[in-house]
């Protein structure tokens, strides 16, 4: 069986002599090719178990997952719900959505120092806490707009953005050569629970109504999500370092893969946010709106799992590369000719496949590329540049699509904010290609 062979980044004192830099994805032909800042795998980041407990703590990321990812990818639902209800437009109502993702990014870094601090058990059960803590207190004020931006908005934001510091970095210091399938199990955890959480919202909706549906959802998350979180544990603890490595920005392929993120992220809460608007734009019903939705989010979780399965056949960077140019390319040539439900539902799945990909990829990209003794760090400051996709993306499609006749305008008012969206993909894809590239020029190389 071929070995995994991973690039890793060590961060020296300035004065410090270096050793002999190494790129084991994609060596270079020359030293003057090499990123200042590219270094050997610190010396105790090698002996890992490639499983043992590693497996209860995939477990247990994978439920938390399912709550983290999952509401928020079925935040469509409960939009829908609350527009039909006529308590707002739904591109306020997506700002709820998109600011409760935004605080991923927004406090990413702020995680990453109290992850080192208080450990994954911890902050996982806190997330957990405050997820619940927000649905139970969004029951008495869904019928305010600033009530849903504080409840929904700001305290779902701070819950998803604790457990989404823990579930992208848990398993990494218990996997080496199986990393790309841990991650992709726990992030596809995310998306089958968008999938279920999908179904659930839409029954709950016509049939107990928004409050009682915010009730149930936190009842559940709390009960499944608390004994989740408390079997999550470091193998060893997280390694003190600044809370930004200023130093980073001094490599090429930090500064790509930074900027991969802070493009790529712009459309991917465009699809489940408005499929269900957009169904009912075509003639289709809300139930199948909501189905199309879930299908979208089990679509991710498959997604999540190949691509975690191809990243360690293939290489994680090319693995994203794929994952980007599809979401793309589904974008802007499927989506806008889907006037029925065969293609939609097609759409949906290619979308949701490659969407799902981008998050298990990524912290397996930052893993291979960067090494895990720093991780929390270089995760935190990568992660923050999701902000602004995340808080703009799926608005900014809302914005687009008001402006071309809102959402009873049919499939040819949607069309530009398709466009906008995955032009935004295929650009993060070129940026890939470009850091794959710098790494090897050969075509079938493992990067």
């Amino acid at each position: 069986m071929a070995t995994s062979t991973t690039t890793a980044i060590e961060l020296q004192p300035p004065h410090a002599t270096r050793p002999q830099q190494t790129v084991g994805i994609g060596q270079h032909d020359s030293q003057s090719d090499l990123d200042p800042v590219l270094q050997a795998p610190p010396p105790g980041e090698s002996p890992v178990p490639d499983g043992g407990y590693g497996w209860v703590v995939v477990a247990g990321c994978t439920v938390v997952a399912w709550w983290q990812i999952g509401t928020p990818y079925s935040w469509g639902i409960i939009q829908g719900a609350l527009a039909e209800e006529g308590i707002s437009s739904p591109v306020i109502l997506s700002f709820v959505g998109s600011l409760a993702a935004s605080l991923i990014s927004a406090l990413a870094i702020v995680n990453s120092v109290a992850m080192r601090r208080f450990g994954s058990r911890k902050m996982g059960m806190l997330s957990m806490t405050l997820m619940a803590l927000s649905e139970f207190v969004s029951s008495f004020t869904f019928k305010n707009v600033g009530g849903l931006f504080a409840t929904s908005g700001v305290m779902m934001g701070l819950g998803v953005s604790l457990g989404f510091s823990v579930v992208s970095v848990a398993s990494s210091q218990y996997f080496n050569r199986r990393r790309g399938l841990a991650n992709g199990i726990i992030f596809a955890g995310g998306g089958l629970g968008g999938a279920v959480n999908s179904f659930a919202l839409d029954a709950l909706l016509r049939r107990l109504g928004p409050a009682w549906t915010f009730r149930c959802l936190a009842l559940v998350t709390l009960a499944t999500g608390l004994p989740a979180a408390y079997v999550i544990k470091e193998r060893v603890p997280y390694q003190q370092s600044k809370v930004v490595e200023w130093r980073l920005f001094r490599s090429f392929t930090f500064d790509f893969m930074f900027l991969v993120g802070a493009i790529g992220t712009f459309p991917l809460f465009v699809p489940p946010f408005f499929m269900p608007l957009y169904a009912k734009s075509i003639g289709l019903s809300s139930a199948t709106g909501a189905g199309l939705v879930a299908g979208f989010n089990f679509s991710s979780a498959v997604g999540r799992i190949g691509c975690g399965l191809l990243c360690d056949r293939i290489g994680a960077l090319n693995t994203l590369f794929i994952s980007l140019l599809i979401t793309g390319l589904s974008m802007v040539a499927l989506w806008p000719a889907s006037t029925t439900l065969g293609p939609t539902i097609l759409f949906v799945v290619l979308n949701g496949i490659s969407n799902g990909g981008f998050f298990s990829t990524m912290p397996t990209v930052v893993g291979s590329v960067f090494g895990s003794a720093k991780l929390t760090t270089i995760m935190g400051m990568i992660i923050t540049g999701w902000v602004g996709g995340y808080l703009m993306g799926a608005p900014i499609a809302g914005y687009i699509l008001e402006a071309y006749g809102g959402a009873d305008g049919g499939l040819k008012a949607f069309r530009p904010a398709m466009y906008y969206a995955g032009s935004l993909a295929m650009a993060a894809a070129g940026l890939v290609a470009s850091v794959r590239f710098r790494l090897s020029p050969t075509l079938l190389k493992r990067l």
